[in-house]
Formats: C-alpha cells, sequence, structure tokens
C-alpha cells in the first residue's frame, strides 16, 4: 500500500506516454451535466473573443499599412532604416571600436611597409639600368 502511495507522490516531470495516456483519457463521463454545459458555453465564449481580436488586429494591421503608405514608408525605406541603426549600434561597440584601430593601424603598417619595398625594388632597377647603360658605353676589351 506504502508502494502505491508513494507512485502518487512523486514530483517527476510527465513523461511523452503519460501526456499520451492524459490526453487519451475520457474527462466526459467525470463532468456533470451542469458543468458540460458551462464548459461549453465558455468555449463558445472564448472561440467568440478569439474572432472578434483577429478582427481587430486586422483592422489595425491595415490601418498601419495606410499611415505607413501615407507617411511615404514602405518597406524598402523601413529596410534601409533597420539596416543604418543597426550598422550605427554595430559601430558604437567596444569590440569594433578596438577592431577599427587595430586594423587600421595594421593597413598603416603595411602602407610602410609595401612603401618600403617598392622604393627597394625601384632602387635595384636604377642600379641594373645604370650597370646596362655603362657596361654598353664602354669598349669591349679585345685580346691579340
Amino acid at each position: 500500500m506504502e508502494a502505491q502511495a508513494q507512485g502518487l507522490l512523486e514530483t517527476e516531470p510527465l513523461q511523452a506516454r503519460d501526456e499520451d495516456t492524459v490526453a487519451s483519457a475520457d474527462f466526459s463521463s467525470m463532468l456533470s451535466e451542469e458543468e458540460r454545459e458551462e464548459l461549453k458555453a465558455e468555449l463558445v465564449q472564448l472561440e467568440d473573443e478569439i474572432t472578434t481580436l483577429r478582427q481587430v488586429l486586422s483592422a489595425k494591421e491595415r490601418h498601419l499599412v495606410e499611415i505607413k503608405q501615407k507617411l511615404g514608408m514602405n518597406l524598402m525605406n523601413e529596410l534601409k532604416q533597420n539596416f543604418s541603426r543597426s550598422w550605427y549600434d554595430v559601430q558604437t561597440t567596444t569590440a569594433y571600436k578596438k577592431t577599427h584601430e587595430t586594423l587600421s593601424h595594421a593597413g598603416q603598417k603595411a602602407t610602410a611597409a609595401f612603401s618600403n619595398v617598392g622604393t627597394a625594388i625601384s632602387k635595384k632597377f636604377g642600379d641594373m639600368s645604370y650597370s646596362i647603360r655603362h657596361s654598353i658605353s664602354m669598349p669591349a676589351m679585345r685580346r691579340k
């Protein structure tokens, strides 16, 4: 008997099979005729309220579209505004600022490095050009 009582006091959540058992149970036989009628009336009332709420929501959505059209707002403008706002939000974050600063610094160093490489290559080509001109202008030495 105590094992049965312990089973009633379990606090574990329902399992899927438990939910299926509850869903398939016929509670209507446990209700009095008066309770059934009250529940049916409540069901009808809830369905009516839901229908009314859907109609009100639909009317409000139409009104919203009309106002947006009068203001010249369309989907593309809203997307642009949302994108601009989101981009601004990203730019104001600390992570973005730090990343921007780091990449800017790296870009400056890369520019300086490329400039140095370009200068070195130009100098090398200049030296080669001088060497070629100099060797062409000198008379060839002949052995006798």
